[in-house]
């Protein structure tokens, strides 16, 4: 029964500061474009560095 007043603050505690971390991060930008880089690394745009003469 004692455990209970250090495990109830504390898991009260790592929840409050993982929704901190999901809000600060989804002010940040971090889930605005999510596809973006999958579909980049798809893409081939390497340009050849030696003319072709």
């Amino acid at each position: 029964m004692e455990s209970l007043y250090l495990l109830i603050p504390l898991s009260v505690l790592i929840a409050g500061i993982i929704g901190a971390l999901f809000w600060w991060a989804g002010r940040s930008g971090q889930f605005d474009d999510l596809d973006g880089p999958g579909h980049r690394i798809l893409q081939d745009d390497d340009k050849s560095t030696v003319d072709d003469e």
